[in-house]
């Protein structure tokens, strides 16, 4: 039964993402939406085989740069007719790709494996299924920018464009604040068995997260003005990025393993009456 669920949600998973690439009415959209997918389920292959994750999060980022460079050429002649706004959104999402992945990659090679991935790996449905939900993931980020490189105009620079840009830079900083800021709590000894109440972390107990979600929120605003009809379903990005680190991958999982490692000290509990979860509270 488990086995048929998870087949289940691997084909809705990529149902949605088609549907959503066809409704916006361009090819070349539906072109690299099934391309981000192939990939997935390539990887997929000697990573159930060698029983391995290490190398999950680093496709992901593979696949981000894969089908945003992929688009410019199409959009481009091969990059012979190139259109500034499309190079902008497309560096910029390269730059943060290259930063996470790596950023991860290292984070699981120093610690020797992802403990979500204990329970999966030996399940060829479910190991599956993350590898297409990582298609799933890249997709619907990164549909908007994709539909509005491949449209007639390209992506539009503009005073929406420049608001989005200064979302995504202003989100990019705090996410490469907050990691490196607990990378660096982390990297004491002493600090092992501690949560971290310092710096981005002191105003939210998942800053990242907020940067994470600030960053693809300005990426869409950068595209809107390229969109039309159908294609503001692409818009649904940032609210996807939301509910993705909120309710499945992210802080669901961290708030559940920090609530039994420390549910009952004291100062953790007024850590978590006094700091919003996700938010960052500017005002203190």
């Amino acid at each position: 039964m488990k086995a048929l669920t998870n087949i289940f949600i691997s084909l809705a998973a990529f149902f949605i993402a088609i549907s959503i690439a066809g409704a916006t009415g361009v090819d070349q959209v539906l072109k690299v939406v099934i391309l981000a997918f192939v990939i997935q389920w390539i990887a997929f292959i000697p990573a159930y085989v060698l029983q391995t994750e290490k190398f999950y999060d680093l496709t992901g980022s593979l696949t981000y740069l894969s089908v945003v460079w992929y688009s410019l050429a199409l959009a481009s002649q091969n990059f012979a007719d190139l259109n500034k706004g499309n190079i902008v959104i497309v560096v910029l999402i390269s730059m943060w790709a290259v930063r996470l992945g790596s950023f991860l990659f290292m984070r699981i090679h120093k610690d020797g494996e992802d403990k979500r991935f204990r329970t999966i790996k030996p399940s060829a449905t479910q190991f599956f299924m993350t590898w297409t939900l990582q298609g799933l993931w890249v997709s619907l980020c990164s549909m908007c920018a994709l539909t509005a490189i491949a449209s007639e105009t390209g992506v539009l620079i503009n005073n929406l464009f420049y608001f989005g840009f200064s979302l995504f830079v202003l989100g990019f900083a705090i996410e490469i604040v907050a990691d490196n800021q607990k990378s660096k709590f982390r990297s004491v000894p002493d600090n092992r068995n501690k949560y971290i109440t310092s710096g981005l972390w002191a105003k939210s107990r998942h800053p990242n997260f907020f940067g994470e979600i600030m960053l693809w929120t300005g990426i869409a605003v950068m595209s809107f003005s390229s969109l039309n009809g159908m294609q503001y379903l692409t818009l649904i990005s940032p609210l996807f990025t939301y509910l993705l680190l909120v309710y499945v991958s992210g802080v669901r999982m961290l708030e559940a393993r920090a609530d039994k490692k420390w549910g009952d000290d004291e100062l953790y509990i007024k850590y978590k009456d006094e700091t919003p979860v996700l938010f960052i509270k500017f005002w203190k």
